[in-house]
C-alpha cells in the first residue's frame, strides 16, 4: 500500500508501541506535531493485531515490555507487514544484539534514550522515506508485470496474425513458381491480392509506385536499385493483409479513434511486410525498405524508432512518396503541403527535395477511397464497376453518380445485397 509524504494532506502512518505512558504520549506528540498520523498500543499483543487490520510506513518499539521484547514484535511485525519500517527504541541493549538485528534485516534504526528531538525527528523522516520507496519500486514492479502481461498477449495475436501470413505465403509460393521468370508478374499478383483484401491498397501501391519511378530515374539509380526501389513502392503496404479490415479503415479516415492495442497492431505491418517481401523478391535491401517507410527522420517512428541516416536512403524517398500519395482525404495541393511541413521532422529534407524536383514527371493515377453503399453521394465517379454476385454489370468504372444511379443500387441491394467493395476517385 503506498503513501504520501509527512507534508501531503494524507500523512504517513505510524505507530508506536510502548509499555510506559510518559514515553509513549511524548512520541505521539512530537510526531503528531511533525504531521504524521500516529496510533499507539501500550501492548504489544493488541498491536500485532492492528497490524493485521492497517498498514503504517513505520511501526517505533520500545525493547524492554512484559509480554515480550521489542526485537521480538518487531520481528513479528515485519511477517505481518514486511514493506514498514521498523525503529527500536531502548535505554540498555548491546551493541552487538543491535547491530545483529540491524543486519538481519528485524529493524532498521534505533533510538537511544533519552533521545534527542532533532534525531528523532530525522530518523523517523529517514523511515517514512524508505517506506515510499519500497511501495514506490512495488507499484513500478507490479506496472512492469502488467505490460509484460499485455505484450505477451499482444505477441500471442501477432503470432497468429504471423502464422495466418505464412499459410498465405505457403498458398502464394505455389503460384510465385510458375512465375520466376517474370518478377513484375508476381508483384502485380501481390497488388491483386491487396486489392481483393482491401481495395485501395492496390492503388495507393501504384500511386507510390509512380511517383518513386520518378525519384529514381531523376537520381540516377542503378538498374538494380531502381528496380528494389521500385517494387519497395508497389508493395509497402503488403504487410496490411494481415490487419483487420476495420482497423485498417480506422487508420485511415479516423486514427485518432485507434486504440492502443489497434496501434500497436499497425506498427507490427511494416514488420511482416517485410516477411512478405522476402518471398516475393530475393533482394534483401526490398524487405528491409518495406520495414523502414515508417521511421521518421526524427526517430519518432516505427517499428524501429531509427533516425536520420540509420534510416535506408531508399526508405527515407520511400516514406515521402508514402506521405505525399497514401492520403484519401487530402487534395495533391494539400498533401504535398503536408511533406514541406514534415521537412525536418517526418521526412529528411534531402529526400523531400529530390520528391519535389522529380513530382512533375510522374505520372500519378487519381487517388481512390473505399466508400460504404450508405455512403455514396452524386458527383462520385467510381473507380470500379459494380457488378451483381451473379456478374451483371450494374454500373461501369468511371460512371459519375447521380441521384437516381444511387437509388438504382440502393433498390438493388434491398432485394440482391451487393457484397462487393465500392471505390471511387478522391
Amino acid at each position: 500500500m503506498s503513501t504520501s509524504t509527512a507534508n501531503n494532506t494524507s500523512p504517513h502512518r505510524i505507530l508506536i508501541v510502548d509499555d510506559e505512558e510518559i514515553v509513549m504520549v511524548g512520541l505521539r506528540e512530537t510526531l503528531t506535531r511533525a504531521g504524521y498520523q500516529v496510533k499507539t498500543s501500550s501492548n504489544p499483543l493488541p498491536a500485532l493485531e492492528l497490524l493485521q487490520q492497517e498498514q503504517f510506513a513505520v511501526i517505533i518499539s520500545d525493547h524492554q515490555m512484559p509480554q515480550m521484547t521489542g526485537l521480538e514484535f518487531l520481528a513479528l511485525a515485519k511477517q505481518i507487514q514486511p514493506d514498514a519500517t521498523r525503529i527500536l527504541i531502548t535505554a540498555v541493549l548491546s551493541l552487538d544484539t543491535v547491530i545483529d538485528a540491524i543486519n538481519k534485516g528485524e529493524i532498521y534504526r534505533f533510538i537511544v534514550k533519552p533521545w534527542l528531538r532533532e534525531e528523532l525527528l530525522a530518523t523517523v523522516k529517514n523511515a517514512a522515506q524508505r517506506f515510499d520507496l519500497l511501495c514506490k519500486n512495488a507499484l513500478l514492479q507490479a506496472t512492469t508485470l502488467a505490460m509484460n502481461d499485455k505484450l505477451t498477449q499482444l505477441n500471442r495475436e501477432l503470432e497468429a496474425r504471423v502464422k495466418q501470413v505464412d499459410e498465405q505465403n505457403q498458398r502464394l509460393a505455389v503460384l510465385n513458381e510458375a512465375l520466376q521468370t517474370n518478377l513484375f508478374r508476381s508483384v502485380e499478383l501481390c497488388l491483386h491480392t491487396m486489392e481483393s483484401f482491401y481495395p485501395t491498397l492496390g492503388s495507393q501501391g501504384r500511386r507510390v509506385h509512380d511517383i518513386c519511378d520518378a525519384i529514381g530515374h531523376s537520381l540516377n539509380f542503378p538498374p538494380e536499385q531502381q528496380q528494389a526501389f521500385e517494387i519497395s513502392a508497389w508493395l509497402h503496404d503488403i504487410g496490411l493483409v494481415s490487419v483487420p479490415r476495420q482497423i485498417i479503415r480506422k487508420w485511415q479516415t479516423e486514427p485518432h479513434k485507434l486504440n492502443e492495442s489497434d496501434k500497436a497492431i499497425i506498427r507490427q505491418h511494416p514488420i511482416l511486410g517485410q516477411e512478405l517481401a522476402r518471398f516475393v523478391h530475393d533482394l534483401e535491401i526490398v524487405g528491409l525498405i518495406i520495414r523502414s517507410h515508417h521511421e521518421r527522420f526524427d526517430g519518432q517512428g516505427y517499428p524501429d524508432m531509427l533516425q536520420g541516416e540509420q534510416i535506408p536512403w531508399s526508405a527515407r524517398l520511400l516514406a515521402v512518396a508514402v506521405g505525399y500519395a497514401d492520403s484519401i482525404y487530402l487534395t495533391d495541393k494539400d498533401a504535398l503541403e503536408a511533406v514541406k511541413l514534415g521537412s525536418g521532422k517526418a521526412y529528411d529534407p534531402e529526400a523531400v527535395r529530390a520528391f519535389l524536383r522529380a513530382l512533375p514527371d510522374a505520372q500519378i493515377p487519381a487517388r481512390q477511397r473505399e466508400v460504404l453503399l450508405s455512403e455514396l453521394r452524386p458527383g462520385m465517379v467510381l473507380a470500379r464497376g459494380i457488378y451483381t454476385p451473379s456478374g451483371i454489370l450494374l454500373i461501369p468504372e468511371g460512371q459519375q453518380l447521380n441521384g437516381p444511379s444511387i437509388d438504382k443500387l440502393l433498390n438493388h441491394n434491398q432485394i440482391n445485397p451487393i457484397s462487393q467493395s465500392l471505390v471511387v476517385y478522391c
